[in-house]
């Protein structure tokens, strides 16, 4: 199972305020602990919102709004993607994240075989394409 760890973002990140380097450091540990276990599959930060878009979808309209956005209890300053067994076992892990405080949001990633009957062998083929187009383009 796939699970995001979602880092949500705060003044201090959507103020740009870059981590310590002690932070910097921990984490670099943290990270390297999650590959040597075979359970990080990614992790990023993220600029804040106002080096970002929205881009909002009704029908064939599409708008655009330039960041910042307001409501930083909504935003995320970044991420990881964990391998792990169960909810239970990416929970332990991120319980050892080293965050000096906030809050991580765990998510299962859709796999696409939850998707059952609707995932037909043409939309297996295609996915197992992309996946191996994205895997060479790294």
């Amino acid at each position: 199972m796939r699970f995001m760890v979602i880092v949500k973002a705060d003044q201090r990140t959507e103020a740009g305020i870059l981590p310590s380097q002690e932070l910097l450091e921990k984490m670099g540990k943290y990270n390297e602990e999650l590959a040597r276990a075979g359970v990080l599959l990614a992790g990023e930060g993220l600029r804040a919102s106002s080096k970002g878009a929205r881009v909002r979808f009704e029908g064939s309209r599409r708008t655009v709004t330039d960041g910042p956005f307001t409501e930083t209890k909504e935003l995320i300053a970044g991420f990881w993607i964990l391998q792990a067994g169960s909810l239970a076992e990416a929970i332990d892990w991120v319980k050892k994240a080293p965050v000096p405080e906030g809050e991580l949001e765990i998510r299962q990633v859709f796999e696409l075989e939850d998707f059952g009957e609707a995932v037909t062998p043409q939309i297996l083929e295609r996915d197992e394409r992309l996946r191996r187009q994205t895997e060479q383009s790294r």
